[in-house]
C-alpha cells in the first residue's frame, strides 16, 4: 500500500468517527429538547422506539359486588370515575361499554367504564383502582398493560 493511500484511509476513518459522534450528539440534543417539551410546528415527538411505553386500560364495572345492582346511574358513575382520575392523573380517556358474563344459568350485564391511561406508572394506576374499588364497591378492577409507542404530534 502506498503512503498516500494509507493517509487517505486514516483521514476517512477520522471523518467517519467525527460524523458518528455528531450524529450521537444530534440525537441527544433532540432527546433533551423533546424531554423539555420544545416541539416546533411540523415536528412530532416520538418516544424511543427501542423502549415502548405502557398504556394502561382499566375496566371498571359499576354494579355493586354484593347486590349486583348499579351503584350509580351511568352519568353519575362516569362523573365519579372522572373525579378519581383527575385526582390521580393529568388526563384520561373514558369509553362507555356494556359488560356481561355468565354464572351458572344466569347471564349478568353491567354498565362498564373503559379507561385509557398513558404517561403514568403501575403504582399510580393501582392507587386509583383501589379508590375505584371502594367507591364502586367492586371485587376488582381489570387492568391491562399494553406495550405501545406514544407520539405527541404537534401538526405541520
Amino acid at each position: 500500500m502506498s503512503k498516500k493511500f494509507e493517509t487517505l484511509v486514516a483521514i476517512l476513518s477520522i471523518v467517519a468517527i467525527c460524523l458518528a459522534l455528531c450524529a450521537i450528539v444530534q440525537v441527544n440534543v433532540g432527546a433533551n429538547k423533546s424531554a423539555q417539551g420544545e416541539v416546533q410546528a411540523g415536528q412530532s415527538v416520538a418516544e424511543d422506539q427501542s423502549a415502548p411505553d405502557v398504556q394502561y386500560v382499566l375496566y371498571l364495572g359499576t354494579n355493586d359486588k354484593d347486590t349486583n345492582e348499579p351503584v350509580f346511574p351511568p352519568d353519575e358513575a362516569k362523573k365519579e370515575a372522572e373525579k378519581i382520575l383527575l385526582k390521580h392523573f393529568g388526563g384520561y380517556t373514558i369509553q362507555q361499554a356494556d359488560g356481561g358474563w355468565v354464572d351458572g344459568d344466569t347471564v349478568y350485564t353491567e354498565y362498564t367504564l373503559v379507561i385509557y391511561l398513558s404517561d403514568t406508572d403501575i403504582e399510580s394506576v393501582h392507587a386509583a383502582a383501589s379508590e375505584m374499588i371502594k367507591t364502586f364497591n367492586q371485587s376488582s378492577v381489570l387492568i391491562q398493560q399494553n406495550q405501545t409507542t406514544t407520539e405527541f404530534y404537534a401538526g405541520e
